[in-house]
């Protein structure tokens, strides 16, 4: 299956779209996709979605296929989805292994797929991409209504919406499943409201004991003798983005983890999104020896990879922590999302953040069942929210 047609779906104002599927997303137009997000997310970009693509980190044999969605209005692009067939549940950071192993022990085929997402990227973000106008809404539903159509038609037993923004969730209703998790977002904000003014006014909002903590942390760093840079990646030569990629690559390997992201691809961010790429370096004289890598929309800094080749106590927190609260501070970002898990970030000033997915299961006997099972989920995750924000790093618990 690597292309579809939908019949005609009518929408209020008697628009009538047409869905159509991609194999390609540079069969989309760069233009038409980016002026759809609702916001300036890097990872909504065409660019960084086409390069995911064109450098080998899309790929059949490691479970995902481009099927991305487009709905037409006369041939003109109104609302689109970033869609994959999966043929494993690798990359996703929403977990359904259990649900997989359930039905296919049940004589299922679980795979493949349908997939609602951004690749190996647990980032919040508009996931229906459908402009701002008051038609918006409705082409959501739309989006959705498709992705729901094809299953149904090819058999699929599933389809999944992971990580979306708050504007996406009505258009998920009826059969749908709700799921919910937590991860730990840093607001740039003090306890009236304002953004901080420097990294040691964020340390007064804390509590005595985190305040400490950071301040040591933060002195280990500086007694090991490196060199710390923060750097634009359209700033990197050729030769620093390869070690960047090597640091990537080691640390990934080096925890039994595959590294899905070619050299090919962190080549091609300095060129497709230089602008948004971010990397706080470490150097040992002439040699890198540890960085990390972020992306910035225009409110915001998102975390992604961390890579060393050296044991410096306290590194990894400053180049993925504090040094991306000390940029965010200084370019005036209202938040900064580190990545998923780790309830670590609590003590150095992130707090929960609830994320939220949408499933589709096709039979519904599994999706009942599965539905119960959520209903537990659910108030655990709520306890565990609720205890963490009981445990706030903040002096004043409003910060």
């Amino acid at each position: 299956m690597t292309r579809g047609h939908r019949p005609p779906v009518a929408v209020e104002r008697q628009a009538v779209l047409e869905a159509r599927f991609h194999p390609r997303i540079e069969e989309m137009p760069a233009g038409a996709w980016d002026a759809l997000r609702a916001d300036g997310n890097p990872f909504l970009s065409h660019a960084f979605l086409a390069a995911l693509e064109a450098t080998g980190c899309i790929r059949e044999d490691w479970g995902w296929r481009a099927h991305h969605l487009g709905l037409y209005e006369e041939d003109r692009l109104v609302a689109a989805a970033p869609l994959y067939l999966k043929g494993n549940s690798h990359g996703e950071f929403v977990f359904d292994w259990s649900w997989a192993s359930a039905w296919e022990r049940a004589g299922g085929d679980y795979y493949p797929k349908l997939l609602n997402a951004v690749p190996y990227s647990p980032v919040p973000g508009p996931r229906l991409l459908a402009g701002h106008g008051e038609d918006a809404p409705h082409r959501r539903r739309a989006l959705v209504a498709a992705m729901r159509e094809l299953a149904d038609r090819h058999g699929l037993s599933s389809v999944h919406a992971n990580f979306l923004a708050p504007d996406d969730l009505p258009a998920f209703d009826g059969d749908w499943l709700v799921r919910s998790d937590v991860q730990f977002h840093w607001p740039n904000r003090d306890q009236n409201g304002h953004g901080y003014d420097s990294f040691e006014d964020f340390l007064a909002a804390l509590n005595h004991k985190k305040r400490k903590n950071i301040r040591q942390e933060r002195a280990h760093v500086a007694r090991a003798g490196l060199r710390l840079e923060w750097r634009r990646g359209d700033s990197l030569g050729e030769d620093e983005w390869r070690e960047v990629h090597r640091l990537y690559e080691s640390t990934f390997d080096a925890k039994g983890n595959h590294a899905a992201l070619t050299r090919r691809f962190f080549l091609s961010l300095g060129s497709a999104l230089g602008k948004a790429t971010h990397l706080a370096l470490a150097w040992d004289g002439e040699r890198m020896v540890a960085m990390a890598l972020f992306l910035q929309s225009t409110d915001a800094l998102y975390g992604r990879y961390w890579g060393s080749h050296i044991e410096v106590p306290g590194l990894h927190f400053e180049l993925c922590y504090y040094q991306g609260i000390e940029h965010a501070i200084r370019e005036g970002l209202q938040r900064f999302e580190p990545g998923a898990q780790g309830e670590h970030k609590l003590a150095r000033g992130f707090l929960p953040a609830r994320t939220h997915s949408r499933h589709y299961l096709a039979d519904p006997a599994f999706r009942k069942a599965v539905r119960a099972a959520l209903a537990r989920e659910a108030e655990a995750v709520d306890a565990y929210a609720a205890d963490l924000l009981d445990h706030s790093p903040y002096a004043h618990r409003d910060a």
